[in-house]
Order: structure tokens, then sequence, then C-alpha cells
């Protein structure tokens, strides 16, 4: 029997000046959908190529995880300027709109949530996102720690620079996201989950024998260590040996993310 029903609707969105589709996976007989946990993932138009819905399906039918709401943002012909650290642009001056699309998500997105299905609150709100939309989803989660705990990154773009690599970029300085987190302060309850493939690339900026998918994670990891977020407690890192910056690979650590954030056993 079919846990989840599948919504797709059309937003018009004033912030984004664009029709923005979103794909609602919904779970069926909730007794109280106050109880429910909300996990938007950007991206959205990714999730039928690892059969999300049949996924999440079976996970909630086993037990392997408590029901959740799903939703699914596609993104739009604009995303890399959508997508980004919405208080810096990147050195190319991407990232133009990001504020734009936090607005909708916060304006737009989950009032619209909260209307059509008649959820006055969630338990616990989630962002993830693959790629440009995992370093999305984390700017969001650590910009707005009030309304939401949990980010996925999943192959983030890391990378995010505010100097081109030939004009005086320096590692430890011009990563737009690691500064952000150095910058910042310890919000308690946060939680972060990174996932990457060492196939993501072959670029390794430092020379040090370490792709730079890999590399800023890790450098990543590092900042929110030193800020007080706990390995294992807080943060939780998967590599693939064999993984790619691919929708397959981020398909076979959507389970363990799920498992890890509303895993049954854990709540």
């Amino acid at each position: 029997m079919q846990h989840l029903i599948l919504e797709q609707k059309e937003i018009e969105s004033v912030f984004l000046k664009r029709t923005v589709i979103v794909d609602f996976y919904l779970p069926k007989n909730i007794p109280d959908p106050n109880q429910l946990s909300l996990l938007l993932i950007n991206d959205g138009q990714d999730l039928p190529k690892m059969n999300f819905l049949q996924m999440v399906d079976d996970l909630q039918s086993s037990n392997v995880i408590v029901p959740l709401l799903c939703v699914g943002i596609h993104a739009g012909t604009e995303r890399k300027m959508e997508y980004g650290t919405a208080r810096v642009l990147d050195y190319e001056g991407r990232g133009a709109k990001s504020g734009a699309y936090n607005t909708f998500i916060l304006s737009e997105l989950l009032p619209y949530i909260k209307e059509t299905y008649n959820v006055r609150h969630f338990k616990q709100k989630a962002i993830a996102g693959f790629s440009l939309g995992g370093l999305t989803a984390l700017d969001m989660v650590w910009h707005y720690p009030e309304l939401f705990s949990t980010a996925g990154i999943f192959s983030g773009s890391l990378w995010w620079r505010s100097k081109g690599l030939n004009d005086g970029y320096n590692e430890d300085t011009d990563r737009i996201m690691h500064q952000q987190i150095r910058g910042g302060t310890f919000y308690p309850g946060l939680k972060f989950f990174f996932s990457t493939g060492s196939q993501d690339e072959v670029m390794d900026r430092n020379n040090n024998g370490i792709i730079d998918s890999i590399d800023d994670t890790l450098a990543l990891i590092s900042e929110l260590e030193q800020k007080g977020y706990e390995a294992k407690k807080d943060i939780e890192y998967i590599n693939f040996e064999d993984g790619k910056h691919d929708v397959e690979t981020w398909g076979r650590a959507m389970p363990l993310f799920l498992q890890w954030g509303w895993g049954s056993k854990m709540q």
C-alpha cells in the first residue's frame, strides 16, 4: 500500500518573478499533521530521477523513518543566480537573486504549505540540496537557525569564492561559506549532513592530492567543529569512493540522510 501522495503545484512568485514548480510528497493518514517534520529540497526536478517517491514510501511503510512532508522545489532557468550565498555574491556575480529565492521560501512557500495543507507548525524544518543547491541549503540554515534545524548538503558547491583563482585567491579567506561560518555564532540544535564522491571532479586547487569537492567539505566541517558542533552528534559526513557528481550518487546518499535525520529509532 502506498503511504505517499505526490502533488505538483505551480506557485506564482512575486519575488522571483516566475512560476515555481513544486512537488509535494505527502504522507497519508497522519493523525496529527502538526507532528510532521518538513524537508525542503532544492533542485526538486532531480528527485524523480532517483525514484524519490518510492524511496520515501518504502522507508515510511517499513517504519525506518517517521512520516515527514518532503517538498521538491524545481530550479528555474536562472539557477546560478537564484542559488548561492544570499549575502555575498561569488566573484563572477553569481547568486544575485539568491536573496529573492530565500524570500520566496520564507514569505511565499512556507505560508503556502501551511495554508494548503493545514499545518499550523512543523516539529522540525530542514533544507537539502545537490551541488549549488546544497550550498544554498547550508546558507539558509546557517542564517535562519530559528526556523531551520537541519541542512543536507550533497556534493555541495562549497568552493563558492569571492575571488577568482588568478585574482589573488586565498584559500583561507576567499571561500564564502567558510568565512560566513567562521564569522558567525554557534546556534544550539543545528545538524549538518554532508556527502561527497571521490569522483565528484578532478580539480585540486592546492595540489594536496585531495579533490576540491572533498577538500572544501572537510574544511567546512572543520569550521563547524571550531564553532562547537560535534562530529557524529551534530555532523554526519559520508564519502562514496566510486561516487560521482550525479543524481545516481546523490540517490544513494539520500536514504542515509533520511535515516540519519528522521530515523524511527532516533525520535
